[in-house]
């Protein structure tokens, strides 16, 4: 009985021993075999032996944020033959992890067990090797660096050491720069921006302030201001900022809590900011209205120095004898074969140009006949010119619209509701009588004062105009700015302009036109145009100007030239492609800003100033320059 109690009890104790020694068997075994294991053991323990020579290795400790990408980390491992270099990327899934976490658990387990007895060796292998634990309260990595850029105190050795860095010495703002380096790139500008706004924010104090006023406050950010923006500069990165850049911040800082506390009340400071707002956009407003109506003032006033140069001709021309007054070539003027130029003007210099720029660009100058119909003020003026300044072979005849009686009967020239001397001046309505100002004419160019002729205007005279009246360059080409539908200028609500014009028939543009002087007379449309103006006196028919009158009186009765003999728009539009005003015969300087002005545009004026010699002397007496 004694004896079968002992083997009952030895095979119990053997059974309690092997299942006691049977998992620490297997699990070793595993450990060997499991490529899990191995893995973690060279990432957890790692096989990295401690290099022959001294080396600092400094552990880092990595933050637990998720969301900020890790470093690639680099193994050096030490062997006979020399250092080999591994790289070893952590890319598993969620279920390896775990797999990977279970197996880490049990060596854990394993370790602890075996480590008194392993002590020995476990402390050997620590001197050849860098081990990390990781833990609930730290987790240190072995982080090796290839950047200079990655580091902020980089340890260099010979070319068998490593270097490594101590993140845990470094300040917190350099470990996020590093770990979140893209993140610092898209904010990279963010003190510049927090500067400009701490301006703006002081000015608006500024603002808020009492007019004059002098209280520190405001010396105070006033000053800052001043600091702030000598501080940034034309700086767009705030690596471009100084170092005393966030110093000023600071100040600025401290001084915009004053100025807070100084204006709490935020609903009387929001009232006084939107009635700030609505004075300085009255007063755009009424600045804008100011300088339209200087531009316009000044368009509608004579310069002082062509004053100062009608009054010296004037004068000069009354110092004449009669016999000395004669303009040559008298004999040509109703010459109907001969190529005839009509200007209407009160200007001597928009005269002079229109005269010689023809002249100058002709190929036949002795056929050229050129008519100057202006007022009887003015005469003097433009006569003694061309007598002082003759057109060579060309013909010029000056005359008056005082000398043409037979307009008085007319009575066409009633009082118009524009003050502006374009749209009211006789002159301008000239254009409708040519047939009785030249009788014995068949064609005639007609030009206004503010063109410009750049090529030989005889082809133009051989052009079959098909029994139109007039030949006009058209303006109903979209996308121009000299693009002009009938409706702009013709009030088409009135039934008699929509039953009898189309909206959408091309328009075309006074400047240079060729009129067909025997078709007007045939088809007697001086009496339709006066029909159209007396009709415009008693209801608006068309808005202020000649050029409406003109599109009714000659409505399909205008032939539509190339575009190239005459470009318009150098008066108002400061975009006219310079290709095309090169190949244009005809430059039209329509607008107010005409070229003899000072509000001219300055790109286009030497295209007129060319035409004038400024060294004459009668243009220095009264000052006058290109």
């Amino acid at each position: 009985m004694k004896s079968w109690r002992w083997w009952q009890r030895t095979l119990i104790l053997a059974l309690l021993s092997l299942s006691v020694l049977a998992p620490l068997f297997l699990v070793s075994h595993r450990l060997n075999l499991t490529p899990y294991a191995r893995l973690e053991f060279q990432e957890d323990i790692s096989s990295v032996t401690y290099r022959t020579d001294p080396l600092q290795l400094n552990a880092i400790e990595q933050e637990g944020a998720e969301e900020l990408e890790e470093p690639k980390e680099v193994v050096y491992i030490e062997k006979k033959n020399g250092p080999i270099n591994s790289s070893i990327q952590q890319k598993v899934n969620d279920s390896e992890e775990s797999k990977i976490e279970g197996y880490r658990n049990n060596i854990l387990e394993r370790n602890v067990s075996e480590f008194n007895r392993n002590k020995r060796q476990d402390q050997k292998a620590q001197r050849k090797g860098l081990f990390s634990v990781v833990g609930d309260e730290n987790i240190f990595n072995l982080t090796v660096t290839h950047n200079q850029s990655m580091h902020t105190h980089p340890q260099k050795t010979t070319d068998d050491n490593v270097e490594v860095t101590d993140k845990q010495s470094m300040p917190r703002a350099t470990q996020n720069h590093q770990i979140s380096r893209p993140q610092s790139r898209r904010v990279s500008n963010q003190k510049v921006l927090e500067i400009k706004d701490q301006i703006i924010q002081a000015r608006a104090y500024l603002g808020l302030a009492s007019p004059g006023s002098s209280s520190h406050l405001v010396k105070e950010l006033k000053l800052r201001i001043k600091e702030m923006e000598h501080a940034v500069g034309e700086a767009t990165m705030d690596s471009d900022l100084s170092r005393s850049a966030l110093q000023k911040m600071r100040h600025m800082a401290a001084s915009l809590s004053k100025a807070v506390r100084a204006y709490p009340d935020c609903v009387a400071m929001t009232t006084k900011l939107r009635a700030m707002n609505h004075n300085a956009e009255e007063k755009i407003h009424s600045e804008q209205q100011e300088a339209t109506y200087l531009v316009h003032l000044a368009a509608r006033t004579t310069p002082k120095g062509l004053h100062c140069l009608s009054m010296q001709l004037t004068a000069d021309y009354f110092a004449l004898r009669p016999e000395d007054r004669k303009l040559p070539n008298e004999n040509k003027i109703n010459d109907p074969k001969l190529h005839h130029y009509a200007v209407f003007s009160d200007n001597v210099l928009a005269c002079a140009v229109v005269v010689n720029s023809t002249i100058s660009n002709a190929k036949k100058q002795g056929k050229l006949v050129f008519h100057v119909v202006t007022n009887s003020v003015n005469l003097p003026a433009i006569w003694m010119w061309f007598l002082l300044n003759p057109p060579g072979k060309a013909t010029v005849h000056v005359q008056s619209i005082e000398n043409f009686e037979w307009l008085l009967k007319y009575n066409t020239f009633k009082e118009r509701s524009s003050s502006d001397p374009r749209y009211t001046s006789e002159l301008n309505y000239l254009r409708f009588y040519l047939p009785d100002i030249f009788p014995t004419l068949n064609k005639v160019l007609l030009f206004d004062h503010d063109v410009v002729v750049q090529q030989d205007l005889s082809r133009l005279w051989n052009v079959n105009m098909k029994e139109k009246v007039i030949a006009a360059v058209g303006t109903c080409q979209e996308g121009e700015t000299s693009f002009h539908r009938m409706d702009t200028f013709l009030n088409f609500s009135d039934p008699f302009i929509a039953n009898r014009f189309d909206v959408n028939a091309c328009t075309w543009a006074f400047g240079m036109n060729l009129f067909d002087l025997q078709q007007w007379r045939r088809q007697n449309l001086t009496a339709l145009y006066h029909s159209y103006l007396q009709m415009g006196f008693k209801r608006q028919l068309w808005s202020t100007g000649s050029l409406p009158l003109g599109w009714l009186t000659f409505y399909n009765k205008s032939m539509i030239l190339d575009r190239r003999w005459q470009i318009l728009g150098l008066g108002y539009d400061s975009n006219v492609d310079k290709n095309q005003i090169e190949r244009a015969a005809v430059i039209h300087f329509d607008g107010i800003r005409k070229p003899w002005l000072e509000i001219a545009m300055g790109r286009y004026k030497s295209y007129w100033t060319k035409f004038l010699k400024f060294d004459h002397p009668i243009l220095q007496r009264c000052n006058l320059q290109a």
